[in-house]
């Protein structure tokens, strides 16, 4: 007797503002101010819109459990030091990191413009989100970002027998001529925490060389991470040493806490890293010479794909948000009706 083929889950399709406006609701609806919740929103549908399931409304849940829990202050007001000429640093006050990099923004900019190079350095906060947002705007304007921010501690240092790092990721954005700016975003953890949650949740199994279980030993079941194992850096040693990194540009430099310095245990339900962030963002324009950087970016990716090079970092996402333009962002009609309802 034949079997059916699996039947898919209803889905609905929403525009990015139309998305944007629900997640505001849901985060006003518990507790942030309506600024934070509006920046929160606007960062957590546009990862939705582009195919960032594990940084789109998946994570609305450990938002609204760490805000619950008293963890993270959703009404937190950032404040912004002017150091130097090309230094800005900014006080998240136990919130979270993009509205303490939105009220840094202006002024991170003009020093970028006038300096040729400008840093800013964010601590006392709260990264639950894809990093390449926080990049992506800047090579829009023709400036070339890096930014790095550690998270909690689940990876283990290569050679290490327990995790000390978070999965610490890395992204980079810079101009490109006729075309996309050129942007990726990577954990320096072999698989990013919030894929191996997925995994979890679908029943997947993940490939080899991810993670650990608690006994140390590999593993590909993402519950047995989850449960007290952890995650490996990416390339053995290479990713550790960048994850090590991270650590010292996002946590000591800014005077936030390292991956292993904070301590929620009294917080239940807290899932926020309270860390820090660094962001380095540099004018092109200042190194003259005949060509453009945006000119001389397009020209190494026309190499590139010269070379065999089918796609480019971001490619699969430009792709997925032009689609999304189109026909909306799918939504299963189940988590559509739970965001509704904690919108109430």
């Amino acid at each position: 007797m034949s079997q059916s083929a699996p039947v898919s889950p209803e889905v609905e399709h929403l525009g990015l503002a139309e998305l944007s406006q629900l997640l505001q609701q849901v985060f006003e609806r518990h507790g942030t101010s309506t600024e934070v919740a509006r920046i929160l929103a606007d960062n957590c549908a546009r990862a939705q819109r582009d195919g960032s399931h594990s940084h789109g409304v998946f994570r609305i849940p450990g938002y609204l459990s760490s805000l619950a829990s008293g963890w993270v202050d959703g009404q937190a007001q950032p404040i912004v030091e002017d150091l130097a000429s090309g230094f800005v640093r900014v006080d998240a006050a136990n919130g979270f990191a993009q509205p303490a990099l939105a009220a840094a923004r202006e002024l991170l900019i003009e020093k970028a413009r006038s300096a040729g190079i400008a840093v800013l350095a964010i601590r006392n906060s709260h990264h639950f989100a894809a990093l390449w947002p926080d990049v992506e705007p800047f090579a829009r304007q023709g400036l070339v970002a890096l930014s790095v921010v550690n998270s909690m501690t689940c990876v283990v240092p290569h050679g290490a027998q327990r995790p000390l790092f978070g999965t610490n990721p890395i992204a980079f954005a810079a101009p490109r001529a006729s075309g996309e700016p050129i942007v990726f975003d990577l954990a320096t953890s072999a698989i990013a925490h919030g894929d191996v949650q997925i995994a979890a949740r679908k029943g997947e199994q993940l490939p080899p060389g991810m993670g650990v279980d608690s006994q140390g030993q590999p593993t590909q079941d993402p519950q047995a991470i989850l449960a007290g194992g952890a995650l490996l850096p990416f390339g053995g040693h290479k990713g550790s040493a960048l994850s090590m990194m991270v650590e010292l540009l996002a946590a000591a430099l800014t005077g936030g806490n390292f991956s292993f310095e904070f301590d929620w245990s009294k917080h239940p339900g807290a899932q926020t890293p309270w860390t820090g962030q660094l962001l380095i963002l540099i004018d092109p324009s200042k190194a003259g010479g005949n060509n453009s950087f945006a000119s001389r970016s397009a020209e190494l990716v026309r190499q590139m794909h010269a070379v065999g090079l089918e796609r480019m970092p971001g490619d699969r996402r430009y792709l997925t948000r032009e689609k999304s333009r189109s026909t909306g962002i799918p939504l299963a009609a189940a988590e559509l009706k739970k965001l509704r309802e904690l919108a109430q």
